[in-house]
């Protein structure tokens, strides 16, 4: 069980192969952001962009960090998933159509679980973030 700093599992965690690919990914593009989709053009993959070019929205939560990247979701969406943990993963495939993982050949996959009974998860910070 991983557990955050201060000893509640994290909302968010990334496999070893999303740890690399947001390396690969941060040689190109050393600033960036993650924003799991709400399931339009794109399905509901995790979406990675550069920082300077994704606006982070007034409504939309942090869940947290992965690999020192934050990750972000829709205040909406969050209300549906708030019990649920977030797994970043990569499988073989092409990413989504404005996300830094396209042209790879292997795209970024939300995995999730359900908080079990009694486990203390991570309350996420849902200020917005200071403009860059």
């Amino acid at each position: 069980m991983v557990m955050d700093d201060n000893g509640l599992e994290p909302r968010v965690l990334a496999t070893d192969k999303a740890l690399e690919l947001i390396r690969e990914i941060q040689q190109d593009h050393p600033d960036i952001l993650f924003h799991q989709s709400g399931g339009c053009c794109d399905g509901s993959s995790p979406m990675c962009y550069p920082t300077n070019e994704f606006m982070v929205g007034d409504n939309d939560v942090k869940l947290g960090e992965i690999g020192g990247v934050p990750v972000y979701i829709s205040g909406s969406q969050f209300e549906a998933w708030k019990h649920t943990q977030l797994i970043i993963d990569v499988v073989p495939g092409r990413g989504g159509m404005f996300s830094l993982d396209n042209g790879r050949e292997k795209r970024f996959l939300t995995r999730s679980r359900l908080f079990g009974g009694g486990e203390a998860c991570a309350v996420p910070d849902i200020r917005r973030p200071p403009a860059p």
